[in-house]
């Protein structure tokens, strides 16, 4: 800063020394380096007739046109290999980033693109004594510069920033300067810079000019500390001084330094200076200082209280001020210390992560730059945004994945509070991490050190940042070694962090790890490097972010793990346009780039423009920082625990809401106690419970409120809440009988059962609703009544299961009764029973074009299912009262019990004039059964087109858990309500599942059309698939063990109350189902309570009372005591393959455990670890069949997805008796293809258990992997 300047303002565009030179710059694009022009930097070179573009800017991106055509080339998206060809190999960098890939590789003709960039500048007059400096904040990737056509420099780290001394190239005050930058896509930078994203060349961060006097401060670095009372904070200054002049200085100078206090997240300094100190400097180097505070205001993200130091350079005399340099900082100290038990609020002892002598928690998220307009060159005002909506979701902490972000961004979590993990810009992906690693080659070390040294010296001062990261996915070897002393020998006030060498580093990490791994960790027992810190997990792809709270409840059990950061913030879609000129958000491939990772760039807890993706709610209610329980509802008693480690809740009011029926009926609000922070207090709510009615369900709600204004949010908004269930819904009223119900069958195919006002058709076929008319309006048309469904549209976290849907004909259920019969029961309902088979005519095949987006399903039409392949029998008792409800107690179950369904219920189609869609259940925000937590049990209203997501690829959506009931209704009132008698799952979009499936992009869905409602007893979560986590826990699983769905359809009527009609009671008798589990028993299940008997063949009726052997099939009849004539039959066929459980696994990954290869789903795969020390071979699994048999051998399929790691080729069969002694019986060499493999023992043998054992894998890794194993035994 000049001395005119106000210093205290801290940023550079309040200094009269900056001069931007973002804006219209002139630029010319070619595809290769022999085509760029060669001589633009000349002074003399006429770049008038090139295009006028606005630096900053990525010119992929910039060139696109409202037609879709690319102007400046193409925008590539790869996660892990650079762009350019090139080989997994030791050595491969040495024949550079020009070789010839394939000519299907955008790379072939876009070879090297090169901008070249041109503008102008003059300097103010004042800096005409000063050394003027050209700085860079980020270049993509490599670029040389001129100035005046002379040359200066180069740069090929592209986010750091690059600074030129340009003294010596200027031309006179007042006279033009000539500025010349040739930017190329690719140089030997780029191969440590891999990182998963679009990758878009260009000048993308702002570009601008600053002055220094010829005897400067250089730079000015302060580390912070706090004594352990807090009472004392102090200021390690060191001051760097150079003169830029040619002659000589007298190096005695002085230093004076001056501490101003700001205000909460203000930048205005008002008063005198808090604290100063004195330096002095007799050498052209460093001076250092020592500045302290008695009783500092502390920085950490929950209250970070900023000082700005003011550092001024004097002559001897201290008269001349010659330099004035200034900055923000904030006291706050980061450490990690053994803890004994007893100082623990846990009481663990263990190594712990501190801030401030607190064990805090980072509650985070991985952050990349990216808008979909703009690419990579993010504005001011969009980094602001993007705090705010972290702050308003309560998260705390951002990992800068996976490079240094704009500098604009340090100062925005320095002044409202996140906790920055900096991560420096090195990711060499492609080559992963063995031999080929550019971790362990010497040529790299310079790069891998300079690039963590230049994040370090640029960003040491901001407070926010606690911890450094050494790159990112860029292998183990010794570069990161040295790279770790380098940082160590500047910085160590903070611990340093990287993922893929836990044993060089400070603290512990992972990615990715599942939901049990982090269980374990959390007590403790793990042999890893604690503290731990998991960079990241939760992968948000699509519809997202299944079981967040678990890892929560893990997580916040001990102060073993400090935190994590979800994979990711945002989108990184870019915009694109059809050739109608239609805009969308693109991904992968929609560009024509090729090769690319399709929609594996989408993993944001936000969509692309920064809308919320629905998981984004689930973020924010399990990051909260405040705890609320039910201590004695009745009497009004909650407690509330203040998570936070430094902040008081006396900023929060507490309001309270009666809900009664899932709507509002009163509430009030209180004055929140200042509960101390990791403490809890009861609060007392004025409930009045004397009055509830006992048909009435009732919940309490509590929300903690913001008091005052917040910049990121406004006094009343809701940082934390919870629903606490008060009563549940007690009585229920029977439906009345009686007379006036006609029933007749109107032909072979359909019965139809009248009434004064209504009519409903059976489909005798296929024993269901063929049509209902209420009042004359026909609500269900013919054809559109309930059908069992089992399927989904696949989210991408389903990659674990959608295969097997389709395998399995999910997705082309049909629909066959086996039995049916009519009564006409005493009360004057009529009553109809159906045995119905649900069954694909044949499975298919599933793929997805990753560039496209787009499923494609291959039926396998050569082979027609048969009785034991994929199949839903139900056992379906629908009841017709004369009023028009309609009841059904439908028995489900499947002949693959373990199978992961992605719901089971029913699907009505009706008519879209029914558009008002109201529930009782959680919401308003789509939840999921592992993902839920945020969405509570209300009345939720609004229109059916509302319900639809614009994920940029459709998927799942729309799901409702713990609904009650459901309405749908036309413009006049008049529909059907839908009532559960315990809990169901909901949806209603104006799409199909398979419409949602093979939709690419929501631009390419069909006109809306009629009202798919699905009702289903069960709906899988979410899980994490996508990326290492693995699917929904089982707890989370619709699976295809019995379930008895209760369900019941009225009439509306407009007037009528939703409410009043869906406290009907279902009542009548089950038809129990009867299935046969994955160990060969048979299992009968009927209503709660009811007595069961059961027949085999014709032999004579049992009580049924616990599982019985069937392994060798037969036929089954069974009914519930009293109800004879209500027999379900089922009939089984001789087991394929032995029942058998896995007792012991040498090695598995988790969320790959060997349990999935007993899962009849051959998207699941058992893996051997990876993430931590890789274990050599062999590899084994012990098989337990129960009892002894008559082994033969067994099957191994391997791993069904592209990658080829872990496929067995040698291996061995082992037998035993008691599981302990062993001996071999078969050793084998498995083929290298993906077929079903059969590994044959010459002479069958007696045994309990098998030992299959793993002795090699095709890719010569020390991997095992394999999709399914069946145990061939009688």
């Amino acid at each position: 800063f000049a001395p005119k300047d106000r210093a205290a303002r801290v940023l550079p565009e309040y200094s009269s020394l900056y001069q931007r030179l973002d804006g219209t710059w002139r630029f010319h694009w070619v595809r290769t380096p022999e085509e760029r022009p060669v001589d633009f930097y000349r002074t003399d070179y006429d770049a008038s007739s090139w295009d006028e573009v606005t630096v900053p800017m990525n010119w992929n991106g910039y060139g696109l046109q409202r037609d879709g055509k690319q102007k400046y080339g193409t925008p590539i998206y790869v996660n892990q290999p650079v762009i350019f060809y090139h080989k997994v190999r030791p050595d491969d960098w040495r024949e550079g980033v020009m070789r010839t890939p394939p000519k299907e590789w955008t790379t072939y003709r876009d070879r090297n693109e090169v901008g070249s960039y041109r503008r102008t500048f003059k300097l103010p007059t004042e800096w005409s004594d000063k050394a003027v400096f050209l700085n860079f904040d980020g270049v993509d990737s490599f670029f040389y510069l001129w100035i005046n056509g002379r040359y200066v420099g180069f740069s090929k780290n592209s986010r750091n920033l690059a600074s030129f001394d340009i003294s010596p190239y200027l031309r006179p005050k007042g006279e033009e300067n000539v500025i010349a930058v040739e930017v190329y896509r690719n140089s030997d930078g780029s191969f440590l810079e891999a990182q998963d994203m679009f990758r878009l060349p260009g000048i993308f961060r702002s570009v601008y000019l600053t002055a220094k006097p010829k005897v400067h401060l250089r730079d000015l670095q302060v580390i912070p500390d706090v004594t352990s009372d807090l009472k004392e904070g102090s200021l390690h200054i060191t001051s760097e001084l150079r003169s830029q002049g040619t002659k000589a200085v007298r190096p005695d100078l002085r230093l004076s330094y001056k501490l101003y206090a700001l205000p909460l997240y203000s930048d205005e300094v008002s008063g005198a200076p808090v604290a100063t100190a004195e330096g002095r400097s007799t050498s052209m180097g460093t001076a250092e200082t020592i500045l302290t505070l008695q009783s500092p205001a502390l920085w950490s993200a929950e209250a970070p209280h900023r000082y700005v130091l003011v550092a001024e350079l004097y002559d001897k005399a201290g008269k001349t001020l010659l330099d004035r340099a200034s900055i923000y900082t904030g006291f706050r100290k980061v450490e990690i210390r053994e803890t004994p038990a007893d100082q623990d609020e846990f009481g663990h002892a263990g190594r712990y992560f501190y801030v401030n002598h607190k064990p805090v928690k980072f509650k985070g998220t991985n952050r990349h730059e990216t808008d979909p307009s703009r690419g990579h060159a993010i504005t001011h005002e969009q980094m602001e945004r993007e705090v705010f909506l972290m702050k308003r979701a309560n998260i705390n902490h951002v990992r800068n994945s996976h490079y240094p972000p704009a500098p604009y961004w340090y100062y925005l979590c320095d002044k409202y509070g996140i906790y920055l993990e900096d991560e420096a810009n090195v990711e060499s992906h492609q080559y992963y991490y063995g031999k080929a690693s550019l971790s362990h080659v010497p040529e790299f070390e310079a790069q891998h050190v300079s690039r963590m040294l230049e994040m370090v010296y640029a960003n040491i001062n901001h407070p926010s940042i606690v911890i450094w990261s050494l790159g990112n996915e860029a292998g183990p070897g010794v570069n990161f070694v040295k790279s770790y002393e380098a940082t160590k020998r500047v910085d160590t006030s903070r611990p340093v962090q990287y993922e893929r060498n836990n044993d060089i580093v400070d603290m512990g990490s992972n990615q990715y790890p599942s939901i049990a791994w982090v269980e374990g960790a959390a007590t403790g027992k793990y042999k890893i490097k604690y503290p731990f810190h998991i960079s990241e997990y939760a992968h948000s792809m699509g519809n997202a972010c299944g079981g967040l709270a678990d890892y929560w409840k893990a997580i916040e059990s001990s102060n073993y793990i400090c935190g994590g950061a979800i994979w990711d913030w945002v989108d990184q879609a870019l915009y694109n346009y059809t050739p109608e000129g239609l805009r969308y958000l693109a991904y992968g491939g929609n560009f024509g780039d090729f090769p690319n990772d399709g929609m594996f760039v989408m993993n944001g807890i936000m969509f692309a423009d920064l809308q919320p993706k629905p998981q984004y709610y689930e973020v924010k209610k399990v990051y909260q920082q405040i705890g609320i329980e039910a201590e004695d509802l009745m009497a009004g008693r909650v407690r509330i625990f203040n998570k936070h480690y430094f902040v008081s809740l006396a900023d929060f009011d507490l309001r309270w809401s009666l809900y009664r029926d899932g709507v509002e009926e009163r509430s009030g609000v209180l004055d929140l106690p200042a509960i101390a922070p990791r403490t809890a207090e009861t609060v007392t709510l004025p409930l009045s419970t004397s009055d509830l009615q006992p048909n009435s369900e009732y919940f309490v709600k509590v929300e903690c409120r913001l008091r005052t204004d917040k910049p990121w949010a406004k006094a009343g908004y809701v940082a934390a809440d919870e629903q606490l269930a008060l009563q549940s819904l007690r009585e229920r009223e029977a439906l009345q009988g009686g007379k006036g119900l006609r029933a007749k069958s109107l032909t072979n195919e359909v019965y139809e059962v009248a009434g004064s006002d209504f009519s409903v058709q059976y489909d005798l076929r296929e024993g269901t609703i063929h049509q209902l008319i209420y009042a004359g309006d026909t609500v269900i048309f013919p054809g559109n009544g309930p059908r069992i469904t089992a399927f989904r549209a696949p989210a991408d976290n389903d990659i674990w299961v959608r295969s097997a849907w389709t395998t399995n004909g999910l997705h082309n259920l049909k629909h066959r009764v086996l039995k049916q019969q009519v009564t006409k029961l005493p009360d004057g309902s009529v009553e109809l029973f159906f045995t119905v088979r649900s069954q694909a005519p044949y499975g298919a095949t599933l793929t997805m074009h990753k560039a496209s987006g787009k499923y494609e399903l291959t039926e396998d039409k050569a082979h027609p299912f048969g009785e034991n392949d994929f199949a839903i029998t139900s056992q379906a008792i629908w009841r017709v009262y004369p009023d028009g409800s309609i009841q059904l107690r439908s028995n489900l179950t499947t002949n693959k019990p373990a199978l992961p369904l992605g719901r089971l219920g029913y699907e009505f189609v009706l008519p879209r004039a029914y558009d008002n869609y109201t529930y009782y259940g959680r919401g308003p925000i789509n939840n999921y059964g592992d993902r839920k937590a945020s969405q509570y049990i209300e009345q939720h209203k609004s229109k059916v087109a509302e319900q639809f997501v614009s994920f940029p690829k459709p998927q799942t959506m729309a799901n409702r858990e713990d609904v009650r009931w459901v309405s749908l209704t036309n413009a006049s009132g008049r529909g059907m309500l839908f009532l559960t008698d315990s809990v169901m799952t909901s949806s209603a979009l104006p799409y199909s599942a398979m419409q949602l499936m093979m939709a690419p992009h929501p631009h390419e869905l069909p006109a809306a059309g009629d009202t798919h409602l699905v009702l289903s007893r069960s709906t899988t979560g979410l899980g994490g698939a996508s990326c290492g986590q693995g699917g929904p826990l089982v707890s989370a699983q619709s699976l295809g063990t019995p379930q008895l769905f209760s369900l019941m359809i009225r009439p509306l009527r407009a007037g009528d109350s939703a409410v009043k009609q869906a406290k009907a009671k279902i009542d009548g008798p089950v038809a129990p189902s009867i299935t046969r589990d994955p160990h060969g028993d048979l299992v009968i299940t009927g209503a709660p309570g009811e007595a069961l008997w059961y027949t085999v063949g014709r032999g004579r009726p049992q009580r049924y009372t616990e599982p019985i052997d069937f392994s060798q099939g037969g036929e089954v009849s069974a009914w519930a005591e009293g109800q004879r004539r209500l027999i379900s039959t089922m009939s089984f066929g001789r087991m394929k393959y032995a029942a058998c459980r896995i007792v012991f696994c040498s090695s598995e990954e988790y969320g790959y455990e060997a349990q999935d290869l007993l899962d009849e789903s051959p998207d699941t795969i058992w893996h051997t670890v990876w993430t931590l020390t890789v274990p050599k071979h062999p590899h084994w699994i012990d098989f337990d069949l129960y009892k002894v048999k008559t082994i033969s051998g067994l099957t191994y399929l391997p791993r069904q997805d592209e990658s080829t790691t872990g496929d067995v080729k040698d291996y061995a069969l082992s037998v035993s008796d008691d599981g302990k002694q062993w001996t071999e019986v078969l050793r084998g060499t498995f083929g290298s293809d993906k077929k079903l493999k059969e590994a044959l023992l010459k002479k069958p043998v007696r045994a309990r258990y098998l030992r299959f054992t793993a002795l090699s894998a095709h890719d010569g890794q020390d991997y095992a992997s394999g999709s399914e194993i069946h145990i061939l035994a009688e």
